[in-house]
């Protein structure tokens, strides 16, 4: 099956093959095979992406940690919505493997929709641009609602990211919001990440401080700010990423490069 994804969507195929690496090693951490089996069926040249198995390694961290959130919201709310925004090829749904009582919808661009279709099992989707106005409606909003957006911050612009923030809170009744955040020199940084250069996408929001997005939409409550650098899962990095990341932490603005953040509404 041949794909033709550029910029920001190519990066959706650098962390299906980073999910693919990981579960393809000796110590796998988030073990997603079926990542593994959905690189096997795509027509494309998942070498140019440069990604390696170190790169693989952090891809699957970050990835197990939303997984562990949803998991986490779904005991406490056996009868929620989950909403994951810009899914991607994301295999989160078979990964969680939800109970009957929850509805989970995979949102992204409608080609990205298409092609899931074609590579996954039926399952719900939104097919639209996360900041298009109104797909949200297609959604009940009688239930606790996860918004989980793992890896999208990042290429929303400022004004887009709150206003879809505010669009999803004002619709959905309560529940929280995850999603992950780069700061201002993260985004800098992150243009030299060599899949980040290969696919030619743009880094745009940077949030320096988590508490922007209480100041922009009061009806969120900051519950978690991780930095990403020492969240749960990093002990089982390279010794060279641990190794930066303890000489990074007197300096603030490099130990805050990357948040991994939860929000109540």
């Amino acid at each position: 099956m041949k794909v033709t994804f550029t910029k920001e969507r190519e990066t959706l195929l650098a962390t299906l093959y980073g999910r693919a690496l990981d579960a393809r090693s000796r110590d796998p951490i988030l073990g997603d095979t079926m990542a593994s089996s959905t690189v096997d069926r795509i027509d494309y040249d998942f070498g140019r992406l440069k990604m390696t198995p170190s790169l693989a390694r952090n891809v699957a961290v970050r990835a197990k940690h939303f997984d562990n959130w949803a998991r986490a919201f779904l005991a406490n709310h056996p009868r929620a919505t989950v909403v994951h925004l810009g899914a991607g090829l994301d295999t989160r749904l078979w990964r969680i493997d939800p109970g009957p009582d929850v509805l989970w919808f995979d949102v992204d661009y409608p080609d990205v929709v298409e092609l899931r279709h074609e590579l996954y099992p039926e399952h719900q989707t939104i097919g639209s641009s996360v900041t298009e106005p109104g797909w949200e409606t297609q959604i009940p909003a009688d239930r606790p609602t996860l918004l989980l957006a793992e890896g999208l911050s990042m290429y929303l612009t400022p004004d887009g990211g709150h206003a879809l923030f505010r669009r999803l809170t004002d619709h959905f009744g309560q529940g929280e919001l995850a999603f992950d955040s780069f700061n201002s020199l993260a985004i800098k940084l992150q243009k030299r990440n060599p899949p980040v250069r290969a696919s030619g996408a743009t880094l745009i929001w940077a949030i320096d401080d988590p508490h922007e997005i209480e100041q922009a939409n009061p009806r969120l409550h900051l519950v978690e700010a991780l930095q990403a650098l020492y969240a749960p899962g990093t002990q089982r990095l390279t010794f060279g990423y641990r190794l930066v990341a303890q000489l990074v932490r007197p300096f603030k603005r490099m130990r805050n490069l990357s948040f991994y953040l939860r929000y109540r509404f």
